[in-house]
């Protein structure tokens, strides 16, 4: 879907007063292409996908017999297996769902699970199959809590820290999955740098929170920014909204020890995924390889989240099923698994996530008729006050 920019979106367009540089002129259609506005990067990522999806289909083409014994495995799939895999997929989104709330809910916020739940599903679909559904899903995320009284910079605070927990959570999987592969067993060389990566990490961290806790640094990161923003006019509206979402950042403090329990539910939504995919392969009746099951899904999930193809459709089956190959499976059933394992975690949340959104943007309009605010109180039971502004967060109906 493409966005319409400017007064085309109905957007107000600045007036130019004296001394103030005209407004950029915008080409006009006779003018020559060169001096016309480029769009290459938009054209350059459909190019992309599309050759990725040609480049797919070929392959598909030129491995046919292995196509068959996939669709094969696919006719005998087992009931009891494929419902053990989607019950492990729902477990997946609910811990993620779960992970969002309880931020909210230690910073202040109040929302139901199931209203969360709701948001991630609908959130997940658009950013599966829309070009730039990542930054989409997370515009409509933030404006979806703030339709339920969370401020926007507690809002962005809550995800960018869901966002940081989960990829620690993956990390994490990766780094014990490589630990439990065999060292004399298949690719040897990626565990080993698996392995490596997970210690530089670990030394990254480790420096960050010595950082974080370093008053010298605290105070050159300030003369730094303030520096910075001082000679950048539209930098200090960026500074405002920063330090807001630092402050409410900071509102979200468990403690050392809390933190365990929002890791865990990080931990969870990877694990319960994982799981989804061990169940796919005991589904058709195809031998788990349990060393090395967390390598192939965690690198999986990490070409996914490249998105180089709407919803990595190509990317996705590819790299799993040549990791499933890499480590033991034979074709015709590492393709099978990802062919299943990509219905379970994908295409059937598809229309589960649309359908999701179509209902809270239906509730959303039936409460605000002939509105463009919230329908939230203000004031209520708790209030969260930001330093540099003044956002107030009412409690959730």
């Amino acid at each position: 879907m493409k966005h319409p920019r400017g007064a085309a979106a109905g957007l107000p367009m600045r007036r130019q007063s004296a001394g103030h540089h005209p407004a950029r002129r915008v080409p006009s259609a006779t003018e020559p292409a060169s001096a016309r506005p480029r769009r290459w990067p938009r054209w350059a990522w459909w190019t992309g996908a599309i050759l990725v999806l040609a480049l797919a289909v070929a392959a598909a083409v030129s491995h046919r017999h292995k196509l068959a014994g996939a669709s094969h495995l696919l006719a005998h799939v087992s009931g009891p297996g494929l419902a053990v895999a989607v019950a492990f997929e729902a477990a997946s989104l609910v811990f993620l769902a779960a992970l969002q709330r309880w931020l909210l809910r230690s910073a202040g916020g109040r929302l139901g699970l199931g209203t969360m739940a709701g948001v991630v599903v609908a959130a997940n679909a658009m950013a599966g199959i829309l070009p730039g559904g990542s930054a989409l899903s997370v515009a409509w995320t933030v404006r979806q809590l703030q339709r339920r009284g969370i401020a926007l910079a507690l809002a962005t605070a809550v995800l960018i820290a869901a966002g940081v927990l989960s990829a620690l959570a993956l990390a994490l999987l990766v780094a014990l999955g490589a630990l439990a592969a065999d060292p004399a067993g298949r690719a040897p060389g990626l565990r080993t740098a698996l392995l490596a990566s997970a210690a530089v990490l670990a030394a990254a961290i480790l420096l960050a929170v010595c950082l974080i806790r370093s008053a010298r640094f605290h105070r050159a990161a300030r003369h730094a920014w303030t520096y910075v923003t001082a000679r950048w006019r539209a930098g200090r509206r960026l500074a405002d909204f920063l330090a807001e979402v630092f402050h409410q950042a900071k509102t979200i403090q468990p403690g050392v020890r809390g933190w365990a329990r929002p890791f865990g539910m990080a931990l969870g939504n990877w694990t319960c995924d994982a799981a989804a995919l061990a169940a796919v392969l005991w589904a058709l009746n195809i031998g788990v390889p349990w060393r090395s099951v967390l390598i192939v899904y965690g690198l999986t999930q990490i070409s996914i989240s490249l998105r180089l193809t709407p919803g990595s459709l190509g990317i996705a089956e590819a790299s799993l099923s040549t990791l499933l190959v890499i480590y033991g499976l034979r074709a015709d059933q590492a393709i099978a698994a990802a062919l299943l394992y990509r219905i379970v975690s994908f295409w059937t949340l598809q229309p589960i996530g649309w359908t999701s959104w179509l209902r809270l943007t239906l509730r959303q309009t039936r409460a605000q008729p002939g509105t463009g605010g919230s329908r939230g109180r203000t004031g209520g039971p708790w209030r969260l006050t930001a330093r540099h502004g003044r956002y107030h967060t009412p409690r959730d109906r």
